[in-house]
């Protein structure tokens, strides 16, 4: 080809070169911005009830280590049991080092505090209980009550994660002590066909002489607006005066509770007032059931379908939540080879061998939040890195976790500020072919 120089079609030439520059000037400084927008949402004030003005986050809290920084400094990975284990592995991570008279002990010792305050009426108040903000409860701004402390604090979500089979899995974003919500940028990507790929970015091949239409990408803002979990639990007067048994009573508890209600939440929440389900979620998709396929069975092509609807990027942290009631028909599946066949589920070794508890080589986890047999949910393949888990942290938290002593009864509660979604808005089209796909997928009732 002719050089352009010093002819006619020069400055046309140059005029694209300068479009795509700038295009993909812009492509980069909307990354780098994007990275950088997340933002708090309405910071809490800092004085706490009563007038008690709620120490600064940077005393209450000398680390800024994550929850996932803390349990990466575990020496013995796999070998935490109890809450004294995951106590010791907090204080460690949080550079925090309990002070005879500046800090309690234990959990329980906290808890009989504050039992002494509220059945005082004030009166008898330990100078170690700390306000939570006024306004820490969203729906009863007077009920504060008082922070945890953070090593207990961080202990109970450190053994909450480890203990849950879901929560383990998510994104999680820790935000600041003072703000109840966040909002992201996210790409609106919603085809990869031409000219929508991250969100409508398109590339052309072009001629000599042939203009270039600049596109730009688009992004979407992802809001999360924290939630309240309140959890309560009642005590004896015997109890009460056991601190060592109420700590061990406490904490596994709580830890539970918080455990099981987030994990059912982030599976099927409805996201009013509470966190968005993936069966709930406009960015499911649900696989319909084979034509004449009797009710209540699962049978290999459910299995086939669902995992060809599944986003390619997501099959390697893709898990299979199955409820247990499905175990039997799974254990007798088969798949036909010629002119015999081979069993699905089940290893070589038959019963006399471990299951691989695996399809398609990804894992099954057998959960309570899945549905009863025969009904949208009772299977599903879920990557949940594609969901966005948002709390205060656990130890960040100073207004996340408090706990108050409910008047004239012996029980006490734990509240968890938290949200959560997925980061998709709906199942992707792609580049080439007819059936959408998604990192969640369902099994139709059948």
């Amino acid at each position: 080809m002719p050089p352009l120089a010093g002819t006619k079609d020069f400055a046309t030439k140059e005029r694209e070169i300068d479009d795509l520059e700038r295009t993909i000037s812009d492509l980069e400084r909307a990354e780098k911005r994007a990275a950088g927008l997340a933002r708090p949402v309405g910071d809490r004030a800092r004085e706490g009830g009563g007038g008690d003005v709620v120490r600064d986050i940077a005393e209450i809290n000398p680390s800024k280590r994550t929850l996932a920084q803390i349990r990466a400094m575990d020496p013995r990975p796999g070998k935490l049991k109890g809450f004294d284990d995951y106590l010791s592995l907090a204080r460690k991570g949080l550079d925090f080092t309990p002070t005879v008279g500046d800090q309690y002990r234990s959990f329980g010792e906290q808890f009989q505090s504050i039992f002494k305050h509220y059945s005082s009426k004030g009166s008898d108040t330990d100078r170690r209980l700390v306000r939570s903000p006024t306004g820490a409860s969203d729906v009863d701004p007077t009920g504060g009550g008082f922070l945890v402390q953070v090593d207990f604090a961080a202990a109970i979500f450190l053994l909450t994660h480890d203990m849950g089979e879901i929560l383990s899995r998510t994104n999680k974003l820790p935000i600041s002590a003072n703000a109840n919500g966040i909002k992201i940028p996210g790409v609106d990507e919603t085809s990869r066909a031409t000219g929508s790929r991250w969100g409508g970015v398109a590339s052309n091949w072009v001629g000599e002489g042939t203009n270039v239409t600049p596109t730009r990408p688009k992004f979407r803002i992802v809001e999360f607006d924290l939630k309240e979990l309140m959890s309560l639990m009642y005590t004896t007067d015997e109890l009460l005066q056991d601190s060592t048994a109420l700590t061990s009573l406490a904490s596994q508890s709580f830890s539970k509770e918080v455990m099981i209600m987030t994990e059912d939440a982030i599976f099927e929440g409805t996201g009013a007032g509470m966190l968005l389900g993936v069966l709930k979620s406009p960015a499911l998709i649900t696989v319909p059931k084979q034509t004449g396929q009797a009710p209540a069975t699962l049978v290999t092509e459910n299995i086939d379908n669902m995992w060809a609807r599944c986003w390619a990027r997501s099959m390697k942290n893709a898990v299979w939540f199955i409820n247990q009631d499905v175990l039997p028909q799974l254990m007798a599946m088969n798949q036909s080879v010629g002119t015999g066949g081979q069993l699905v589920y089940m290893p070589p070794g038959g019963l006399s061998a471990p299951p691989y508890s695996t399809l398609y080589g990804r894992e099954v986890v057998w959960t309570e939040y899945s549905s009863t047999v025969g009904t949208k949910g009772d299977i599903m393949l879920a990557d949940f890195s594609q969901y966005m888990l948002v709390d205060k942290n656990g130890m960040q938290a100073a207004t996340s976790m408090h706990a108050a002593f409910l008047t004239d009864e012996m029980v006490f509660r734990i509240t968890y500020r938290v949200d959560g979604k997925p980061m998709w808005s709906q199942p992707l089209t792609p580049f080439k072919g007819q059936n959408t796909k998604s990192p969640f997928i369902a099994l139709a009732s059948r």
